[in-house]
């Protein structure tokens, strides 16, 4: 596998994962994962669900998430998503239809402090 080639896992849909998920480049979550999640890139699809500590660059929530997520980059809430908790983020969207019903903390990035 060369180094160059982006990094992709998947936790699929029926699949439930209980401990630390932790991995580079792009994580998909379309099963359940409880406990927590840290990686680049997280992705939780419609089809899934974290309930869970969270760290990542950037998360996308088209799903749902319940517990702390902290994110140093950018959070999206899709139409789809429901997020609630604790959040901590650089940049935060939320698309119509989304669902946000957590504690938000905006912070600035590590690399801008």
């Amino acid at each position: 596998m060369k180094s160059d080639q982006k990094k992709f896992s998947i936790i699929d849909e029926g699949f439930t994962v209980e401990g630390m998920v932790t991995g580079k480049g792009r994580l998909v979550i379309k099963g359940t994962v409880k406990g927590s999640v840290s990686g680049d890139n997280v992705v939780i699809a419609e089809e899934g669900a974290v309930y869970a500590e969270a760290r990542a660059n950037v998360m996308t929530i088209g799903g749902k998430f319940d517990g702390q997520i902290e994110v140093e980059k950018e959070l999206v809430i899709l139409s789809t998503g429901k997020c609630s908790g604790q959040v901590k983020c650089y940049d935060l969207v939320v698309e119509a239809g989304g669902i946000l019903n957590a504690a938000v903390n905006s912070q600035i990035p590590k690399s801008a402090r």
